[in-house]
């Protein structure tokens, strides 16, 4: 086919005749269309085109020439394009017009043979240039190619005059038309007149033309291109209805869906879903085989699925690829109901074949999430085996393995995005960003995404502000990101605000921290219906940085979850879990992690683990149970050492050592610390290298085992440099054990050379970080001036009742002995008397003893048994206190028992 653009005038009697041009010519053009009568000409016309518009002598066929033009047109129809040339071209030889119009409609159609536009102009020219009763057809053929530029340069200008030659020649075609559409909007050389334009199309709209009906009902319509007119808009619209009513009528099936679309939403009748869907199935029934995909679009769109699906398979058949990939697409989509995903993706594979792209991405598309599913449910299992929040070492990595769907399903994506397919470009890039069916390659993604936002894609172009965002496969840039995020959001994207409301709440990220600004663009993303934003708000509110507004995260959160939202169910949970906005409610934490995981949420089990541990530290033994079995290593730590300690269970040993032995498996830094500490005694050497892996992890209760156990030679051969070695950086980190330990291996000499000065240091280490044992121990040899310390009663004092106010019974005893010998405190009896019924109550058995001996001497009974003066004294303890304490007063009014006591405590 020959598309190579012809200059006509360059042809040998084109040139002839442009030498013949004379002033005389221009006067015989003066009445036709290239002088001043062409007022919306706004360049003269080439000099070489004026022979064209000459007027002379008309040139018309003899009824022996009609007949060589007959026959040539049964040689085109029969399939003899050569032929027909050869007749028609006899007469051009003869100078007939006719003939050159006649070859110029058979390389124009291109029926017979190739189309050849460029040709066809040829002998379009020629027959304009020569008046007969063809010439104004002529023009019109030729005046279409010039506007087009089929065949030829595009040429407004010369198609206007065209134009106007043949209104002149009154053809009685649509070149009135033609001639309005090219003055409505102007063109090169020509300047737009919509009132003449108007006054063209309504002289063909009396006579019911079609286009000219429409073109006017648009033009009056809103938005158009004349007055805003809407009765007359209305007019024009239903004439145009009718006119098109009297073909559809004689079986036009283009009439049909020319009335379809006037009832479209965009439609000039408005939107009316059954008149559309009634002309659509006119068409389809009266054998418009094309017409079918969208008669079941429309049913889709009018809620009648079955029908819909039914018509579209019928398009299906007749090899509408559209079709295929319509249906295809709505077979496999898993949120329509029901779906048959083996029928849609035959369907999509058949539109593939032919081509489609569309198509091409939305197998691939359900190729890669089918993968993905698979992969997920694989994930399930992965987790369901050792789900922790502190992931198990023993459970490896999987490698990376793409699956054989997968890989296909990318594949055609590729082929999508090489067609310039926006939507495959970016689920390509967004796969290379995640890289979890593929390897990750961000450089890859970005370009996927950067290209499919070059095209305008809004979910690309949040994608890739979104990357920008976080630094992935670019440089991060929070501005670049802020950009982009908010171009997609004003193209309807309402995760990208989402996304650029929960980076103005992170106190550290590429955007400044402006929670007002987060709560407006999530306020915008909840308007623009995206229901994250909605859990995202929610939680906000409920737990931070918004201003704290429990009531209304609570009824976002729960509105999302009724939604279906899983992050919100899950969030809920947290909350329940943790008391965070809420109050604490672990069982209304397991109905929404349970709801949460019923959603599909991944996390909710590992959090569900975290509910029932606290569960089980309240007692409930059996949801502590549960966790365990769950494979979870920190609760399987905690059972363990529930049945050591016998917390809401017996104690069992053996059973603390299996819990505790799984979870040191595990990996559980604590369990290997707790199992041994409690294997020092039998397996030392299993226990030591529990003990020093769980020290190496950073683990201070091990370290503190392990210094304690050096420093004092408990089941390890003493080695007071390495047990220091481990205590010593404890203490100075803060830690009140390690500082006690070393406070009284240098008080009593324990591994070290006794050392006053540093004891004293390392106790009151311990005391300042809160050890009130330390308080009691430092506090008892400052005032007695113990273990070579100095006498510092006001500072002993203080650490004594810092250490009995809360609740230490040694601290209690001493004040009481103290008090009640009055050697280094002013003596008072009963106030001693107090804190040795308090520090008994406790259990303090030296306190308890010498309550006991104050109530033998009372009764005359120095010779009984401890164990009856003992009896006696829990008798008391256990009824009402205020009660025990006035006896104990009462008791003490006895001088013999007063005594008894001062001694009892002076032991």
């Amino acid at each position: 086919m020959n598309t190579t653009p012809t200059d006509i005038t360059a042809l040998p009697h084109a040139r002839g005749l442009r030498l013949m041009a004379s002033a005389s010519l221009l006067v015989l053009l003066a009445g036709c269309a290239v002088t001043d009568d062409a007022p919306q000409a706004t360049a003269p016309l080439p000099e070489r085109y004026h022979a064209w518009f000459e007027d002379g002598q008309p040139r018309n066929l003899e009824w022996m020439h009609k007949q060589t033009v007959e026959k040539a047109d049964e040689a085109a129809a029969a399939g003899n394009p050569r032929e027909a040339i050869r007749l028609l071209t006899s007469l051009t030889h003869q100078g007939f017009p006719q003939a050159h119009y006649e070859l110029g409609k058979l390389h124009d159609q291109g029926e017979a043979m190739e189309r050849d536009p460029g040709r066809a102009a040829e002998h379009y020219a020629r027959a304009v240039r020569t008046p007969s009763y063809i010439r104004g057809h002529a023009a019109i053929n030729l005046a279409k190619l010039y506007r087009e530029g089929d065949g030829v340069e595009h040429n407004d200008l010369l198609a206007y005059h065209l134009l106007r030659l043949a209104v002149k020649e009154e053809v009685g075609r649509d070149e009135r038309v033609m001639l309005a559409e090219l003055l409505r909007e102007g063109g090169d050389g020509v300047s737009a007149n919509p009132e003449r334009a108007a006054r063209l199309y309504a002289i063909e709209a009396e006579q019911g033309q079609e286009e000219a009906l429409r073109a006017l009902a648009e033009a009056h319509a809103p938005d158009g291109w004349l007055d805003e007119k809407p009765e007359r808009a209305m007019d024009y619209a239903r004439r145009y209805a009718e006119a098109l009513r009297k073909r559809a009528a004689a079986g036009e099936t283009d009439a049909m869906r020319r009335l379809a679309g006037l009832h479209a939403p965009d439609g000039l009748l408005g939107d009316q879903p059954e008149q559309r869907l009634h002309w659509l199935r006119q068409a389809a029934e009266a054998g418009d085989k094309d017409v079918l995909g969208n008669a079941g679009n429309a049913l889709l769109d009018a809620g009648e699925t079955r029908q819909g699906v039914a018509m579209l398979e019928e398009a299906a058949k007749h090899g509408d690829v559209d079709a295929m990939t319509k249906l295809g697409g709505l077979l496999v989509d898993p949120e329509r109901s029901p779906t048959r995903p083996a029928a849609g993706k035959r369907w999509l594979e058949r539109a593939v074949e032919a081509g489609n792209a569309d198509a091409m991405e939305a197998l691939g598309a359900t190729l890669v999430a089918e993968a993905r599913r698979r992969a997920e449910a694989v994930g399930e299992l992965r987790d369901n085996a050792g789900s922790s929040e502190t992931p198990s070492p023993n459970l490896a990595e999987p490698t990376r393995f793409t699956p054989p769907e997968a890989q296909r399903g990318i594949a055609l994506l590729e082929r999508a995005a090489e067609q310039d397919h926006a939507l495959a470009m970016t689920r390509l890039g967004d796969l290379y960003l995640e890289g979890e069916l593929v390897a990750s390659q961000p450089y890859l993604a970005i370009d996927y995404l950067g290209r499919a936002h070059e095209l305008g894609h809004p979910w690309a172009t949040q994608q890739l502000g979104a990357a920008y965002l976080e630094g992935r496969g670019v440089t991060q840039d929070g501005r670049r990101a802020a950009g982009l995020l908010r171009e997609a959001g004003k193209q309807g994207q309402a995760g990208a605000l989402r996304l650029l409301g929960e980076a103005h709440l992170q106190e550290q990220g590429p955007l400044p921290f402006h929670p007002s600004r987060a709560e407006s663009l999530l306020e915008e993303a909840l308007e623009a219906g995206d229901d994250t934003a909605m859990a995202v708000l929610g939680e906000a509110y409920l737990r931070g940085p918004l201003p704290e507004d429990s009531g209304r995260g609570l009824a976002l959160l729960e509105r999302a979850a009724r939604n279906g939202d899983a992050n919100a169910m899950l969030v809920l949970g947290r909350a329940y879990r943790d008391g965070d906005g809420v109050g604490q409610d672990l069982d209304e934490a397991t109905r929404w992690l349970t709801r949460a995981r019923e959603a599909g949420s991944t996390a909710a089990d590992e959090v569900m683990v975290g509910v029932n541990r606290k569960k089980g530290a309240g007692g409930d033994i059996n949801a502590l149970i549960e966790a365990a079995e769950q494979g979870h290593p920190g609760a399987m730590a905690d059972l363990g050492r529930a049945f050591r300690e016998g917390r809401g269970v017996q104690a069992d040993s053996r059973a603390a050592r299996r819990w505790l032995e799984q979870a040191a498996n595990a990996g559980h830094t604590g369990a290997r610390a707790e199992l041994g500490e409690m294997l020092l005694d039998g397996e030392p050497q299993r226990a030591l290298s529990l003990l020093q892996a769980a020290a190496d992890a950073g683990h201070q209760g091990a370290r503190l085992t392990l210094g304690q156990a050096y420093l004092k030679g408990d089941s390890v051969e003493a080695d007071a440099e390495r047990g220091i070695g481990y205590l010593r950086p404890l203490a100075e980190a803060g830690n009140p054990h390690a500082a006690r330990e070393l406070g009284v291996a240098y008080q009593e000499g324990l591994g070290v050379a006794a050392d006053p000065e540093q004891a004293r240091e390392w106790l009151e280490r311990a005391a300042e970080n809160g050890d009130l044992a330390s308080r009691a121990n430092l506090g008892r040899s400052l005032l007695r001036g113990e273990a070579g310390m100095p006498v510092d009663t006001e500072r002993g004092q203080e650490l004594l009742q810092e250490a009995a106010d809360q609740g230490h019974p040694g601290a209690m005893a001493t004040l009481g002995r103290e008090y009640i010998r009055g050697e280094n405190l002013e003596q008072d009896v009963r106030h001693g008397a107090d804190y040795l019924l308090k520090a008994a109550e406790q259990g303090h058995s030296s306190a308890r003893l010498a309550l006991a001996k104050a109530y033998l001497a009372a009764n005359g009974l120095e010779n009984a048994s401890r164990e009856q003066a003992l009896v006696w004294l829990d008798g008391v303890m256990e009824g009402d206190s205020s009660i025990a304490l006035q006896t104990l007063h009462e008791l003490l009014s006895d001088e013999s028992a007063a005594e008894a006591l001062e001694v009892a405590a002076a032991e």
